[in-house]
């Protein structure tokens, strides 16, 4: 688990809560990212550039605001124009929104709830749109579900030997006011780990059952890297 552990962690205050899956759209653009994971209510820094994607945040803002965070397959062409991509994602909600001049745009979605893709639509515009479901995932319209089943001290000693290990600042004010959900979720999108391992942390069954992976990552690269582990980034 190499990379910083700054910044404050607390829980997305939603102003537009979905309290059922019928709610979001079944169509949604995809923004293929490798090592871009969205939770629900964490929050997702975007800087949008290329102008497909640009469109698309000018095409989800006029309308419901939600953009479906994807992975592409590993071991693909990244130029192709359209790699295969993970079955399971996560919409997002624009929640914040700045014009920074030459055409680009800041973003940062806050996660909803994940879907899996049915299937990828013919569609006329250039950014991709995907069918897709929520069933599997109704848990997620709900805060702080599972909370109580994860534990929290076995996590917070693995932050602490990486953070000794890694000879990091840590905000311990920000993680010792989080709560479970905020932090797990958190921790999860801060983690630089490959592609593969951050889905595995999206398709994770609970908040427990992530929590549980991302110790277990972190354990993994600790005996890997100890303290003599490549440069941080």
């Amino acid at each position: 688990m190499r990379g910083g552990v700054n910044g404050a962690i607390a829980p997305m205050s939603c102003s537009w809560p979905y309290r059922d899956a019928t709610l979001l759209p079944n169509v949604v653009p995809v923004f293929p990212l490798t090592r871009a994971l969205l939770l629900p209510r964490g929050e997702l820094p975007l800087n949008i550039f290329e102008p497909r994607y640009v469109t698309m945040v000018d095409d989800a803002i006029a309308g419901e605001r939600i953009i479906g965070m994807v992975q592409p397959l590993p071991k693909q062409n990244e130029e192709a124009a359209a790699p295969q991509l993970y079955s399971i994602g996560c919409a997002g909600r624009i929640t914040k929104f700045s014009e920074t001049g030459g055409g680009r745009y800041l973003i940062a979605l806050t996660g909803v709830a994940r879907f899996r893709i049915e299937a990828e639509i013919a569609a006329a515009t250039l950014y991709r749109q995907c069918r897709v479901n929520y069933d599997e995932f109704h848990a997620d319209l709900e805060a702080g579900a599972g909370e109580h089943e994860v534990d929290r001290e076995g996590m917070i000693r693995m932050l602490r030997k990486f953070a000794e290990s890694a000879k990091l600042d840590v905000d311990w004010a920000s993680i010792d006011a989080a709560p479970n959900e905020a932090l797990v979720n958190a921790l999860s999108m801060m983690s630089p780990f490959g592609a593969n391992e951050k889905q595995a942390l999206l398709e994770a069954a609970d908040l427990k059952a992530r929590a549980e992976m991302l110790v277990a990552l972190a354990e993994l690269d600790l005996a890997q890297y100890g303290s003599n582990g490549p440069p941080l980034h």
